[in-house]
């Protein structure tokens, strides 16, 4: 079957249906568009695309908009864009079936985010500082996401001045424009003064040639200025790689889930982990308590004696 192209093309269409057929409020048309363009470029962070997305795909999107912080009343709202979405690209052929028909909203039971333990961290660490190319930045990136629980966007956007002067505390500006102070651990600290001074440096020769100087952390000679989200994504799959990983285990957003798994099981509270990550609801924060029950619920199971068949 053949859709209508790009995925900004299937979503003009939808929209266009929803416009002539149903006389869709041009409010609710662009949120449909702003909804679907945030599922389109979560995707696309992927290398996926409309055509191909399955279930577990849609739900993994949904267990992570809900780890960012997103409201229930949103989270239904982008649902149901989705829904409708593919069940207009079944009707009109694009394709053989619809993927999110059995998915439930938000309020029933859901997936527990994923995450990776302490050796698997470990693991991407290194693999990040070792790499052959920018391993110096690409340490810095890696250790700056498991430190701080920060949103890929917030880190690939992060101004060089918030790096100066050897900083115990990182402020980052998140949705809305809202700021929070995370702490840096040594090793970050450590990190980030290593790629700020190769950074500077790299910066000085390019406005010696005549270039302008970045205001970004990471810069790039990309239309954003900045790494992108995008880019970053392939970089943590490379690091997968390298260190023994499934790809398909590792984006930036499980590092995000597993800062705030790894704090909650060293015994941080939830009321820190719910400002350091920017949540609005603690209830948000609360997913993790569930992730550190079922990972506590698995060892019982594997290890208690009680737990293991009795012989015959």
């Amino acid at each position: 079957m053949q859709g209508p192209g790009t995925m900004a093309r299937w979503v003009q269409t939808f929209l266009q249906a929803q416009a002539a057929e149903l006389d869709a409020a041009t409010n609710t048309q662009l949120a449909y568009a702003r909804d679907l363009q945030g599922f389109a470029e979560w995707l696309a962070g992927g290398g996926l695309h409309f055509m191909q997305v399955t279930q577990d795909q849609i739900e993994s999107y949904l267990i992570d908009c809900a780890a960012e912080g997103l409201a229930i009343s949103t989270r239904a709202r982008r649902l149901s864009a989705i829904k409708q979405l593919f069940r207009f690209a079944y009707d009109e052929g694009w394709r053989a079936d619809n993927p999110a028909l059995q998915i439930k909203g938000p309020g029933r039971a859901q997936r527990l985010p994923k995450t990776l333990d302490l050796a698997e961290v470990d693991r991407l660490l290194d693999a990040a500082r070792t790499s052959q190319r920018d391993g110096v930045r690409n340490g810095c990136l890696m250790e700056l996401l498991y430190a701080t629980g920060m949103r890929v966007t917030e880190l690939v956007s992060l101004p060089v001045s918030a790096a100066r002067g050897d900083p115990r505390m990182l402020l980052v500006r998140g949705k809305g424009g809202k700021e929070r102070l995370v702490p840096l651990s040594p090793p970050a600290r450590a990190a980030m003064a290593a790629w700020l001074a190769a950074r500077d440096a790299a910066q000085e020769s390019a406005q010696k040639a005549g270039k302008p100087a970045s205001k970004y952390l990471f810069p790039s000679h990309g239309k954003a200025g900045h790494l992108t989200r995008h880019a970053f994504f392939g970089l943590i799959k490379g690091f997968a790689v390298t260190a023994g990983l499934s790809p398909d285990r590792v984006t930036p957003h499980v590092l995000r889930h597993a800062f705030a798994t790894h704090l909650l099981a060293g015994g941080a509270d939830l009321r820190s982990i719910q400002t350091m990550l920017g949540h609005a609801d603690i209830a948000t924060t609360e997913i993790y308590t569930h992730v550190l029950d079922q990972r506590l619920t698995d060892l019982v199971m594997q290890h208690h004696p009680l737990a293991k068949p009795a012989k015959p």
